[in-house]
């Protein structure tokens, strides 16, 4: 149905718009373009003889489109001659490339590219800004927020989720919406811990890789209508029977969340890392909850960032990394990577491309152990002396590191003493074995690491 708006809120029909056009008898359709003005105060709902005029308007629209295009097709192709396919259809591009939209988020100030094909949301994601969203398919509303001024589409959002009211004040859901000109929005921006709900979630294994004979990458997918929010470097709970949990950092960025990344290292006599490498199969179905924890990226912060990890722990170091990569951070990152031999830097080359696709981030690969079975050109020792070696004045930086509890302790100590890092510009996250995989082993318990195990 058709809802007439006063000038400020009006409905133009385009007879180019994919799937739009229909026919010239065909009842007008509610998937036009809606443009916002700046102030909508007073908008009514037209009259009966608006609505006919509107309709009498994309009914000649549908002729002109017809025009067009038989016009056209007039033209040869040899004739070579595209500006004068431009001078008949205007609406085309002489590089055949779709126009991107820019759009403006209010408070914030921040902005981002569009792409005519692309929803709001996966625009803002793709580019490292956290719009609020829940199932990225309409049917939440987690994801409405307000179009101030532009053009879009509403696309498949729902009448049950987005009211008419809520369309004629301006509301959108970012997860159906499309641009159609330059745009601003009004949203809030997940940027700290109390922006993001913790929740519980089935979730599908969806692909098991053997990285290296002691790692295993575990894929987890989502229900259809669902998505997790949270914060790059943060991790989730894997929930077992009799109330027993094993914690995992998630491995991809927050925009890249069509389906959960986990790096998962064998322990000998682990329940958990036991079942996922001698009993687990994709299709499976676990249950997790999340995401948890204080690890994650200060992104109010301007500082360069050293990054250590070591083993498993380049999980959540990777997935802050492609964050700043999909943000187009201007922060200089150094990550470290350190391993007891080639095979525990699992995604080595994947690593080394990151430099290659953003000019401020470097990247050292470093082996504890000599190498034996082949030539290493690289850095050797311990992971943290090797950045300490590099870094000699850390004062002014923010480091984030990940790995076993002994690691991060020692870095920790170092780091503030002999590099001058402020204590509260350390960020850790310290991986530790479970109590029923510590009395499995027969391990002693380390001391200041956190409570959530991780095998």
């Amino acid at each position: 149905m058709l809802t007439g708006r006063a000038p400020l809120v009006s409905r133009w029909w385009r007879g180019q718009m994919q799937d739009d056009v229909g026919q010239t008898c065909d009842t007008p359709q509610a998937c036009g373009l809606i443009k916002i003005g700046k102030d909508r105060a007073g908008a009514q709902i037209a009259p009966e003889e608006t609505l006919r005029r509107v309709a009498d308007e994309r009914e000649n629209a549908v002729v002109a489109q017809q025009a067009r295009q038989d016009a056209a097709r007039d033209i040869t192709a040899t004739d070579d001659q595209e500006f004068l396919h431009c001078a008949i259809l205007p609406d085309s591009d002489i590089s055949g490339e779709a126009m991107s939209f820019q759009v403006s988020i209010q408070p914030s100030r921040h902005s981002f590219q569009a792409e005519p094909d692309e929803t709001i949301l996966e625009a803002a994601l793709r580019q490292g800004l956290s719009l609020p969203y829940g199932c990225r398919d309409g049917v939440c509303g987690s994801c409405r927020g307000k179009v101030l001024t532009g053009e879009f589409e509403h696309g498949k959002a729902q009448l049950e989720v987005l009211s008419d009211a809520d369309r004629r004040a301006g509301f959108a859901l970012f997860c159906c919406a499309q641009a159609r000109s330059d745009l601003c929005i009004e949203s809030r921006e997940a940027r700290s811990l109390a922006d993001i709900p913790v929740r519980t979630l089935p979730a599908r294994v969806h692909k098991l890789t053997r990285a290296a004979p002691d790692v295993m990458i575990v894929e987890l997918k989502l229900p259809a209508n669902e998505r997790l929010r949270f914060l790059a470097g943060q991790y989730v709970d894997i929930l077992l029977k009799e109330g027993r949990r094993r914690a995992f950092s998630l491995a991809n960025a927050p925009h890249d969340d069509a389906v959960l990344q986990l790096h998962v290292r064998h322990v000998p006599g682990g329940q958990f890392t036991g079942h996922v490498f001698n009993t687990m199969k994709e299709r499976d179905i676990v249950r997790l909850r999340g995401p948890q924890g204080s690890f994650f990226q200060r992104e109010d912060s301007t500082k360069p960032m050293l990054l250590v990890a070591g083993g498993t722990g380049f999980a959540p170091i990777k997935a802050i990394v492609e964050h700043a990569i999909a943000e187009e951070s201007q922060r200089p990152m150094h990550v470290y990577w350190g391993g007891r031999g080639r095979a525990d830097l699992y995604l080595l080359e994947l690593a080394q491309q990151w430099p290659l696709l953003h000019a401020n981030i470097r990247f050292t690969p470093v082996l504890s152990d000599l190498p034996t079975e082949a030539q290493w050109d690289g850095r050797t020792g311990l992971v943290h002396h090797v950045a300490l070696a590099d870094h000699t004045d850390l004062s002014d930086y923010q480091a984030y590191v990940c790995g076993s509890p002994a690691m991060v302790a020692a870095a920790r100590q170092d780091l503030l003493a002999r590099c001058d890092l402020p204590a509260d510009e350390f960020f850790a996250d310290s991986f530790d074995f479970a109590a029923d995989t510590l009395d499995a082993i027969d391990a002693p318990t380390h001391l200041n690491t956190r409570l959530d195990p991780h095998e």
